[in-house]
């Protein structure tokens, strides 16, 4: 079975993703068994036809397609579910997260300690956003933080790593990829942080405004507080044993 898988949801990133893979392959160098997942989430500027044309130099490579798109969220849940790694990470389709980050993101899974660990969560530092997106990511992840108590600064951050078995037995449901730390919380796992850097956009545009983040976000927002609420508690205690 394949170690480690990266799965990047991508649309619309034809100019992006062949220079990203490049920079994945050097950042794991050290990594004996992995594997690259796009998934190309209805792309109209020939996104997968450019990474199929690349296979040749990334043996590695898989490219998965949502004939039409179902969003972040799904982009993620069809690149797990494909995946044939224990370890999954994931990473923005758009460039503005390095792939040197990996190995540090990873490590916590595997190193002393990590059997209670369900997820890492990138946490940005230098971010280079507009400053109208940063603002809506500090009031929306500052709400968030009081409402969901996930200690989690910076949730929208696409740099993360997770255990598939974990992350399939999450409920799914549309934009859950910014709740996973709450997620995961809910279900008994621990969450460790790890300050990644951050980068501006190579080539395009964001797929998404801050409007369409904010309104979505408050409508999630109450919906994840209404699973956490509705975990299952009770714990068995085998009596034969």
């Amino acid at each position: 079975m394949t170690a480690l898988s990266i799965v990047i949801p991508a649309k619309n990133e034809a100019e992006n993703l062949p220079s990203l893979i490049d920079e994945i392959v050097t950042a794991l160098a050290g990594e004996a068994d992995y594997e690259v997942i796009v998934v190309d989430d209805g792309s109209t500027d020939g996104t997968a036809q450019a990474l199929l044309a690349e296979r040749a130099r990334f043996p590695m490579l898989r490219v998965l397609r949502h004939e039409t798109s179902g969003g972040q969220s799904a982009a993620v849940h069809s690149g797990v579910r494909a995946a044939r790694g224990a370890i999954i990470a994931t990473l923005d389709g758009d460039g503005q997260n390095p792939p040197a980050n990996l190995p540090a993101l990873i490590a916590p899974l595997r190193g002393r300690g990590a059997d209670g660990i369900g997820i890492v969560a990138g946490q940005r530092v230098a971010r280079q956003d507009t400053w109208s997106k940063k603002a809506a990511s500090r009031f929306a992840n500052a709400l968030r933080g009081a409402m969901l108590n996930d200690g989690t600064r910076d949730t929208g951050c696409g740099l993360k790593a997770f255990r598939r078995d974990a992350f399939l037995a999450l409920p799914y449901f549309n934009h859950m990829h910014r709740y996973l730390p709450a997620l995961f919380k809910r279900d008994g796992w621990q969450i460790a942080h790890v300050d990644v850097t951050h980068r501006g956009r190579g080539a395009g545009r964001s797929n998404y405004s801050n409007l369409q983040r904010a309104m979505v976000g408050i409508v999630d927002l109450f919906g994840v507080m209404w699973l956490i609420r509705r975990r299952k508690t009770a714990a068995p205690r085998d009596l034969t044993e």
